[in-house]
């Protein structure tokens, strides 16, 4: 049997307009194809910043398609950034660079694919062993000794979530969140982002386990999500205690470039992600991963809870 994927062809329904929500991959599940006037096609650009630094240590580009996301993360030094702003400048070049990872969202499926494109690898996550996932995070966070691992194992948050018109904070022991989002075009973006948003740190937590539970920031989601909200800047605090064990920042932040419609490169990027992904050696989860020991890592310097 061959390890080829072929390329993603949109999942075809008896009914038309019929809408199986979307990006339920990674502990939510959904799906759906819509076409003309209804269609959901919008793109997000994140960067992620650590402490007061001006300079990315991180991007990401995640662009939506009917029930679909495909997320391209890229890591970034401060003198790759130098060297990558020089040349486009030089030669004004707009041909679509490799991204150190991609990620495919296929909820249709209950399917969730990476990819390594320098590695030439692949690995596949399915939707139950997420929410197995999510189930024995919380437990296990709960009965933490440490006061802050137990508030992050959730599910509720109480008097902790404060929300406004445009924001949402919720504090913690030790740590503290502060979410700014704007309205989203239709509500469908909205709960389209947050399930993919919510996918994304079942997935980090599943391939790079460590650091905070991600069920603060599901729950932040979720409130956004009901605003008909989408993020577009993210602060996270945590004390140095907590920022010495991960070996982080005190404080990540990111910021968000929301545009509801597709440059002509997001077409031709989506392509070639489709032929690499394709093409790609299938690997196991655990030879995936190995990676994350490594120092140019992007799912480990990318915090999923900036997302």
């Amino acid at each position: 049997m061959s390890d080829r994927t072929p390329p993603l062809t949109p999942p075809r329904f008896p009914l038309p307009g019929r809408w199986v929500n979307l990006l339920v991959i990674l502990g939510i599940l959904a799906g759906g194809h819509a076409a003309g006037d209804d269609a959901v096609l919008f793109r997000v650009e994140t960067e992620v910043f650590a402490d007061d630094e001006e300079a990315p240590v991180a991007r990401s580009l995640t662009l939506f398609r009917n029930g679909i996301a495909w997320d391209f993360l890229e890591t970034l030094s401060t003198e790759k950034q130098k060297q990558k702003e020089k040349a486009n400048e030089d030669d004004g070049s707009t041909a679509v660079e490799e991204p150190a990872e991609f990620v495919l969202h296929d909820p249709a499926r209950e399917r969730i694919i990476l990819v390594d494109p320098a590695r030439d690898v692949r690995t596949q996550v399915d939707r139950l062993r997420l929410e197995r996932l999510r189930s024995s995070l919380g437990n296990w966070a709960r009965k933490s000794e440490d006061p802050l691992m137990r508030w992050a194992g959730g599910p509720e948050f109480g008097d902790g979530l404060e929300e406004s018109a445009t924001k949402v904070l919720l504090s913690g022991p030790r740590v503290r969140y502060e979410v700014t989002f704007e309205k989203a075009g239709k509500p469908i973006v909205a709960e389209e982002y947050r399930r993919f948003a919510d996918a994304a740190l079942l997935v980090k937590a599943l391939v790079h386990p460590g650091g905070l539970p991600p069920f603060p920031r599901i729950a932040i989601n979720r409130s956004v999500a009901a605003a008909d909200g989408i993020p577009v800047a993210v602060r996270l605090e945590i004390d140095s205690r907590m920022a010495k064990l991960g070996r982080r920042p005190s404080v990540m932040r990111s910021e968000h470039k929301i545009l509801e419609s597709w440059l002509a490169t997001d077409h031709k990027r989506v392509a070639a992600a489709e032929e690499r992904m394709a093409v790609a050696t299938s690997v196991d989860l655990a030879t995936y991963a190995g990676r994350a020991e490594e120092a140019g890592s992007i799912a480990a310097e990318q915090p999923s809870k900036l997302r």
